[in-house]
């Protein structure tokens, strides 16, 4: 799936949301420039691993949702601040080899802020037996730091790229062309990992289906059988896109949201286990399955959960059928 999607190996290797740098990282000296922007000034605090505190009534709520929220507010400020910097820097160095410095540490920085990203998502959203959501307030906050958070490392990532110092090209292995927005169980057996893409990407790097752009993907983790060893694991990925509708007569071209699915067609995954049939395939094929159309307005990326969350449960109840909707092909 890496190989048809180009997607990056940060992006990737992201899905376990490692609490510490992965092996192969860039490596930072206490020398480098870089180093006093990505290393903590504090130690994680205990937000990391338990749930927020929950108020004794909605009452209490609205007078005390910042104070409850006060340990996870104060570490956004900090990796907001860090990426201030790393902009500042940017924008006011002089020198050319530091800020090339500061753009290997970049993706080191994005890679910090996954623990956080997967604390809030995985907080707001999870729905198991074993975690429940928190109160309507609280989630909603939740949400909107993660959007925050999510924004901010954009623009990051664009401006670097608009230097010249990353890669947004989403066929380049080490380009930073999307990066790792959190994760959540959407049931027992059911995990969800969203992506975020810096700029729109072409669907696939052969431009078909034609017009079709991806700006956000979620890989959705399933695990089928009796819990056990015996489980096994398959992935499906759904991508939130849009169609530029109109040609080359038209003024303005109008942005047509949707969501779909990815559908394998050369090799395909799902009847063909032939491994010869991967490796001797020069670009493996897929197809855009259209599930829900959003509008021409393009959905923050929590809103875009949201609706591939609603979309998912109505799937999982058995009332969705994918047969009554027509594979995209093109315009």
């Amino acid at each position: 799936m890496a190989t048809e999607q180009g997607y990056s190996c940060l992006a990737e290797g992201s899905v376990d949301v490692p609490t510490s740098s992965p092996e192969g990282s860039l490596n930072l000296s206490p020398c480098s420039p870089g180093f006093c922007l990505i290393s903590p000034a504090i130690t994680e605090p205990h937000w990391l691993t338990s749930a927020p505190p929950q108020p004794a009534s909605p009452s209490e709520m609205n007078i005390t949702l910042e104070e409850l929220l006060a340990p996870i507010t104060e570490k956004l400020k900090y990796l907001l601040k860090k990426a201030e910097d790393f902009q500042t820097y940017l924008l006011y160095s002089r020198d050319r080899m530091q800020k090339e410095q500061f753009a290997k540490a970049m993706p080191t920085f994005l890679q910090m802020c996954q623990p956080y990203f997967h604390y809030l998502e995985s907080t707001a959203r999870s729905c198991t037996p074993y975690l429940r959501p928190p109160q309507e307030p609280v989630r909603r906050r939740l949400l909107e730091i993660s959007q925050q958070l999510a924004c901010q490392l954009e623009q990051l990532v664009l401006m670097y790229a608009s230097f010249s110092f990353v890669s947004l090209e989403d066929t380049d292995p080490f380009s930073v062309s999307c990066f790792f927005c959190g994760k959540f169980w959407l049931n027992e057996s059911h995990q969800v990992s969203i992506f975020q893409y810096c700029i729109s990407a072409p669907y696939t790097a052969a431009h078909v289906p034609r017009n079709l752009y991806k700006k956000m993907r979620w890989n959705l983790d399933i695990l089928e059988g009796p819990a056990g060893r015996n489980q096994t694991h398959r992935t499906e990925y759904y991508f939130l896109c849009f169609r530029d509708t109109g040609d080359e007569t038209t003024v303005k071209m109008q942005k047509l949201w949707s969501i779909g699915r990815w559908v394998p067609v050369d090799p395909d995954s799902e009847h063909n286990s032939d491994v010869l049939s991967w490796v001797l395939c020069r670009q493996p094929k897929g197809d855009y399955q259209q599930l829900l159309t959003v509008g021409f307005e393009e959905p923050s990326h929590t809103s875009a959960t949201d609706l591939l969350v609603q979309l998912l449960n109505v799937q999982s109840s058995g009332l969705f059928n994918y047969s009554s909707f027509d594979v995209v092909t093109s315009l």
